[in-house]
């Protein structure tokens, strides 16, 4: 059997056994790597070359970590919560309370990929002072993974801002050039807006179908460390803090860099004591190191999987099956981006790999640029939501499960899963064959 399917499979199975998924992921990564032509030794140095390879993830996190801590000093997640926990009061206003949370859980999940590039990082600051909220609505926590995961994810696959400007121009179109297909002329968005559609698509159907039934949790507030009362100051500062971190983003395209000076806004202006500094980084370290450590495990399993050398062989036995037809292949391609993402839980990792085999076998296949473009970022893109070690899906667990409420499987991975990898694989499906 091929290493790869071997290493992704083994890892899909022990995470739905509830073992914990650095675990799975190195028990996959080994299995996998000894599956295929590697020793143990070659599989143990490409698994501890992808750890080393990890490290920038990890300080990124910590950063961005730490200028959410410095953030939520502001008083600003404590506020929304104080000001919906205050509406619960009049029972008339529960429908309204509901859409109030799902839209600005929403928009800050938008914005935390562009406007406040502070990525997953709001999760676990934002929503455990809302659990309490969302317990007494009786809303079922399966649609707020989905609204986070929708969120944290189309942004960046469709609009080439922050870290939108990452994927689609550092990583997608970059390796696509790399690997001899010319797309200077293409237009990323036109490219991927009907992915993009898809998983618009997989939302509504989340919140209007799948999980608009109420689902009932024991109401238990959970209380924070750190929950200042947001003044105007403190609201000035954040918002001016935050403004810089994302110009300097977008100047130097550096997200640690952006992150370090926001974080400094707020110890230059008082709102972060210059005696706290050290707490307040620490904290945003410890919130965000089971995240870092899972992206880094990832890393060293992605080394593996690419050290079999048994990518290009499983899109190579999948050819066969095309026998010519441009819908088939398009379809074994978004299922083989699926398996190779699901297995990293990155979609910033995966279209390096793929592109380099995707793109020749399109250019043979007789696919237009913009069709490469949509086929290769859709599957790049389609495992990021439903996959047990994405960052995106662990920090939504983790804002979600404060409580102990909600699991990781089949709270968030199946139902992201569900809701957005189906929706995407057609739409990617589908945009290849009529671009």
């Amino acid at each position: 059997m091929n290493a790869v399917l071997v290493a992704v499979f083994l890892m899909l199975i022990l995470s739905l056994m509830r073992v914990h998924v650095v675990i799975s992921l190195i028990i996959g990564a080994f299995a996998g790597g000894l599956c295929s032509d590697l020793s143990l030794k070659q599989t143990i140095d490409a698994f501890d070359v992808g750890i080393r390879n990890g490290a920038s993830i990890a300080l990124s996190y910590a950063l961005l970590g730490s200028f959410a801590v410095a953030i939520s000093r502001s008083g600003l997640p404590q506020a929304l919560a104080d000001i919906a926990i205050k509406q619960l009061e009049e029972p008339n206003n529960k429908t309204r309370i509901k859409w109030f949370l799902i839209i600005i859980i929403g928009c800050v999940s938008v914005s935390s990929q562009n406007l406040i590039p502070i990525h997953i990082a709001f999760i676990p600051l934002l929503i455990p002072p809302l659990l309490y909220v969302m317990s007494k609505l009786n809303l079922d926590r399966r649609m707020i993974a989905c609204v986070i995961t929708f969120g944290l994810v189309t942004p960046y696959m469709f609009l080439p801002i922050g870290f939108g400007d990452i994927f689609l121009k550092q990583i997608l179109l970059k390796n696509i050039t790399s690997a001899g297909l010319n797309v200077e002329h293409i237009n990323v968005m036109e490219a991927m807006a009907i992915p993009a559609a898809g998983m618009f698509t997989g939302l509504l159907i989340a919140i209007f179908f799948s999980y608009r039934k109420p689902r009932h949790y024991q109401a238990e507030i959970i209380t924070q460390k750190h929950a200042p009362q947001m003044t105007k100051r403190s609201l000035i500062i954040s918002l001016g803090a935050i403004l810089i971190s994302f110009s300097i983003q977008l100047y130097t395209g550096s997200m640690i860099l952006g992150a370090l000076i926001g974080f400094i806004c707020f110890i230059v202006t008082g709102v972060v004591k210059w005696d706290e500094a050290d707490t307040v980084f620490n904290d945003g370290i410890k919130m965000m190191a089971m995240i870092g450590f899972v992206m880094i495990t990832a890393q060293g399993f992605a080394e593996v999987l690419k050290e079999t050398n048994e990518i290009a062989t499983l899109v190579q036995h999948s050819a066969k099956l095309f026998s010519g037809s441009k819908a088939i292949a398009a379809l074994a391609l978004m299922i083989i981006g699926l398996i190779i993402t699901l297995g990293i839980g990155s979609s910033f990792s995966t279209v390096p790999i793929i592109a380099v085999i995707f793109v020749p076998l399109c250019v043979e296949l007789g696919f237009s640029p913009m069709a490469t473009v949509c086929l290769i970022g859709a599957a790049g893109a389609i495992g990021d939501a439903g996959s047990p070690p994405s960052d995106t899906i662990l920090a939504t667990t983790a804002g979600l499960n404060a409580d102990g409420q909600h699991d990781h499987m089949r709270d968030s991975v199946i139902p992201t899963f569900i809701h957005f990898n189906i929706p995407l694989l057609l739409a990617g499906w589908v945009g290849s064959l009529i671009l």
